[in-house]
């Protein structure tokens, strides 16, 4: 990561345990940009973070020459179109197959990481419910491995993909919440596709590199769960 005594022409405000700040620094790496990390105060939000994100006052946001880019499959789009040229194409050149995977990283957005924040204790909801939505998600996303792969290690085909890297991002916290509730997210019997992919995805060289130790994880996740009662 770049650092110096410059601002960095590539910066990314974030939090190191966030799925969507850890697909970007997949999606940096894949293409080979050097990037400064700004990590977000806990449980506060900076002034550049406020500058930059003024309307949802939220990380993570890609800082390029000082240009705020927010919300972070934005962020992965945007950096496959500046380094078009560098790596891989991250996004598919078929508009339907485009289509298809921007379809199915908003449905992991939305039905997997609600669900998780309610298996760890972080947001209110059943949990009974809240497992049964990741297992029928997890269902869908096995499925559609096999029609996107086309038979290859990735939704993206031979290299990962945009919808690996978003779906990836929370893998992290797939094996977090497994200790957290007690529960088996990912069961190799129920999705053998999305399991072996995500060994595959997990030992990427990309992403070993920005992936957070599960350990670290609970941790982290306690300490929030704490912040939150005490804030009730």
């Amino acid at each position: 990561m770049a650092s110096n005594g410059e601002a960095a022409a590539v910066r990314v405000i974030a939090g190191w345990a966030c799925p969507y700040a850890i697909r970007v620094f997949a999606a940096l790496k894949l293409k080979g940009v050097e990037y400064e990390f700004l990590q977000e105060p806990a449980g506060g939000k900076s002034e550049l973070l406020l500058k930059s994100n003024p309307v949802y006052k939220k990380i993570t946001v890609l800082l390029h020459h000082g240009t705020p880019i927010c919300e972070s499959m934005i962020i992965i789009q945007y950096i496959d179109e500046v380094w078009a040229s560098s790596g891989t194409a991250i996004l598919p050149v078929e508009p339907y197959a485009r289509a298809v995977e921007r379809f199915w990283a908003q449905y992991v957005d939305d039905k997997i990481a609600p669900a998780f924040l309610v298996l760890r204790g972080l947001t209110k909801g059943d949990k009974d419910e809240a497992a049964a939505q990741v297992s029928t998600a997890l269902q869908h996303l096995d499925e559609a491995f096999v029609k996107c792969s086309q038979g290859k290690h990735y939704f993206g085909g031979d290299n990962i993909g945009f919808l690996d890297l978003v779906l990836g991002s929370h893998l992290g916290w797939f094996k977090a919440t497994e200790k957290i509730a007690g529960i088996k997210v990912l069961d190799e019997a129920k999705y053998p596709e999305i399991t072996a992919w995500a060994d595959r995805f997990c030992a990427h060289h990309a992403v070993k590199e920005v992936m957070p130790e599960t350990d670290r994880l609970v941790e982290f996740s306690a300490n929030s769960a704490v912040k939150a009662k005490a804030s009730n």
